[in-house]
């Protein structure tokens, strides 16, 4: 296994993190960013308000993706187990 094969699966799993970490993290982003308009115009600053909805958020959105989520990960684990062989050579 030379360097270029181990820098090679250190981008594909970086990139794999990213792909699959972007969907919660970008609807964490738009849910807090509407409640903190939310609460900007009613003047509630009550700091507890955006946990609730943002975790149901993250959570209807993994029911949505978490199919195509897991099927990225599990594709690129069932990869490097198929390749074994090859990196201990």
């Amino acid at each position: 296994m030379t360097i270029d094969d181990v820098s090679a699966i250190t981008r594909e799993a970086l990139f794999l993190i990213i792909k699959t970490s972007a969907p919660p993290l970008l609807v964490s982003l738009v849910v807090g960013l509407a409640i903190s308009i939310f609460q900007t115009v009613t003047s509630i600053q009550e700091q507890t308000l955006t946990f609730v909805p943002k975790v149901v958020s993250i959570f209807v959105m993994i029911m949505i993706l978490g199919h195509w989520m897991a099927n990225g990960m599990t594709g690129f684990m069932q990869r490097l187990w198929s390749d074994f062989s090859v990196y201990i050579g």
